[in-house]
């Protein structure tokens, strides 16, 4: 079954007193203090995610000190999902199929951490200006929007908690103007002491329980061997990851790109490798768009929160390097 990389998509989002800092004037600023808020802080909260008519509630503590950060997150509703993570590694639990994935750490997209680090060029693709001030889950926050500057992105509405920086709410907006998915925290305690039970697995791996190792190969994007043949206008290429596919199944290329806030993962692995048969074309899973086709013997797989024109165009744009 190809689920794999649908799964290493979602599962691939301190102690110190708070900032008394006057909050900045400009949004860029704002983008800045939002990207580093969510690393450097000990927060501990709950937080709804609602797309469509899908809406669920999770638990999240967060913990940064001098040894790194650490955080455990609890999805409390439907079926239990555990995420746990540190410096160096990300460990997806599924009680239900008894199974833990495992990957190395790489830069967060998760909620609150939905902002890269390297903010800077957002400018290029997104018009973004401050909004009004206004409340979450007892904090004052400031609200900056992210309007798209092409039809190849969505819009983003951002609230940050003023005296910190933290993101308390975010909203993705499609070209209507009309919610695709949004996080909100609706409790939330931002600094002191984060108690290390907090950070604890709930469940203990025993015995008939199946860990799958997804952890890759970092690659130069010299040597992906695979580039965009045709441009998508703002998204470059990121990251090249080649990760195991399990045994007797070989390897599969993790190429990602990005316009600096919307991320597509495209995957390229040997077809049939699983036994079934490749269904090609469009689909989605949430808000989550998927693209797929077949070339040259691989299946290349796009996906990512971006419109189905976004991950087709990525996806038919990917070609092999003729050598």
């Amino acid at each position: 079954m190809r689920f794999w990389p649908l799964a290493v998509g979602l599962c691939t989002l301190f102690f110190q007193p708070l900032a008394s800092a006057d909050p900045p004037t400009d949004p860029i600023s704002w983008l800045g203090r939002i990207s580093s808020a969510s690393q450097r802080l000990n927060y501990v909260g709950t937080f709804s995610y609602q797309s469509g008519r899908h809406i669920e509630t999770s638990r999240i503590a967060h913990r940064a000190d001098g040894e790194g950060q650490f955080e455990r997150l609890e999805v409390l509703d439907g079926s239990p999902r555990e995420v746990i993570r540190s410096s160096s590694e990300v460990r997806c639990v599924l009680p239900d199929q008894q199974t833990v994935i495992i990957d190395q750490a790489s830069s967060r997209r998760a909620f609150p951490s939905r902002l890269p680090v390297s903010y800077a060029g957002l400018a290029e693709n997104y018009r973004i200006r401050k909004g009004e001030v206004g409340r979450v889950a007892g904090y004052d926050a400031q609200s900056i929007i992210l309007e798209p500057r092409d039809a190849l992105r969505y819009a983003h509405v951002l609230w940050a908690e003023i005296q910190t920086g933290l993101l308390l709410k975010s909203r993705m907006l499609d070209e209507r103007g009309e919610m695709i998915e949004q996080f909100t925290f609706s409790d939330l305690r931002i600094g002191g002491e984060i108690d290390k039970d907090l950070l604890k697995p709930r469940y203990r791996q025993g015995d008939g329980w199946r860990v799958v190792n997804v952890r890759g190969d970092q690659m130069s994007k010299a040597d992906a061997g695979w580039v965009l043949a045709s441009p998508v206008p703002g998204f470059e290429l990121s990251s090249v990851v080649r990760r195991p596919l399990g045994p007797e199944r070989g390897e599969a290329l993790h190429l990602v790109f990005s316009d600096g806030l919307a991320a597509v993962s495209v995957f390229i692995e040997p077809v049939g490798t699983d036994g079934e048969a490749p269904v090609a074309g469009a689909s989605s899973s949430g808000a989550i768009n998927i693209f797929k086709r077949v070339v040259g013997g691989m299946l290349v797989t796009a996906l990512g929160e971006v419109p189905a024109k976004t991950a087709q165009k990525i996806a038919e744009s990917v070609e092999a390097v003729q050598k």
